[in-house]
């Protein structure tokens, strides 16, 4: 049985991504600060998925993570860069700190993930990584230029990486969400749910569930000659 891991699994997006591909038949690691009661729940019900804790706002930690990791499970098949930090606030007043959390954890993480649990995959001659983006990264967003520096940094590593690692059957890709149909958008009435609706032709918000299924497909044979891409994934808002 294949095995995947995904950052940021334990609630959302990363949730749905490892609910998806655990139906499909992998073995699934979800890899968070803390397991959510959402995920315990789900990870009693099912026998292709366990969890690990790891908060990557600890970079020094992560090479050692990551044998253990391959020691317990084996080689690695996929992985799903998901886990970030959406710190939103005005550039000019957003502490440095702050600022470095964000770029460790949505940056520095991911790249040293890859490095580590990418090796495997080299030896296997067989792999899938999938950077989890955004199309703030493209469109840009008032109060997300950290989060948004980050996203793109994802997307140019996905492109350079795919080239150094095609020849070992590795594929490499990003999937950029839109704004979707999630607990964070649950608030939102009037005119303004509805402004957002109408930048999509469908005229409606992505899910989770939709992102998922990119995901999912990418980490398929079916996807085989698709790396080095970004997949929007976003009901056609920046069409």
């Amino acid at each position: 049985m294949d095995i995947v891991l995904v950052t940021g699994g334990t609630r959302g997006l990363g949730l749905a991504i490892a609910k998806r591909l655990a139906i499909t038949g992998y073995r699934v690691v979800v890899v968070g600060r803390k397991c959510s009661p959402e995920c315990e729940e789900w990870l009693a019900a099912s026998e292709n998925a366990a969890f690990e804790a790891y908060d990557f706002s600890d970079t020094s930690g992560i090479h050692k993570f990551c044998q253990q990791i391959t020691k317990k499970y084996g080689r690695l098949y996929g992985l799903v860069n998901n886990a970030a930090l959406g710190l939103d606030g005005i550039l000019a007043t957003m502490h440095e700190s702050d600022i470095s959390r964000v770029l460790r954890v949505n940056v520095e993480a991911p790249i040293l993930l890859t490095k580590y649990l990418s090796r495997p995959m080299l030896i296997n001659r067989r792999g899938r990584v999938v950077n989890i983006s955004s199309i703030i990264g493209s469109t840009g967003f008032k109060g997300l230029a950290v989060y948004g520096a980050t996203k793109s940094a994802l997307n140019g590593f996905t492109k350079s990486l795919s080239r150094e690692v095609g020849k070992a059957g590795i594929t490499v890709n990003s999937v950029a969400p839109g704004y979707m149909a999630t607990d964070m958008t649950q608030g939102l009435e009037g005119e303004k749910l509805e402004s957002i609706k109408r930048r999509s032709p469908l005229g409606q918000l992505a899910h989770v569930d939709d992102v998922a299924s990119m995901v999912n497909y990418l980490m398929s044979d079916e996807a085989k000659m698709i790396t080095g891409t970004v997949m929007t994934v976003d009901a056609g808002s920046t069409a």
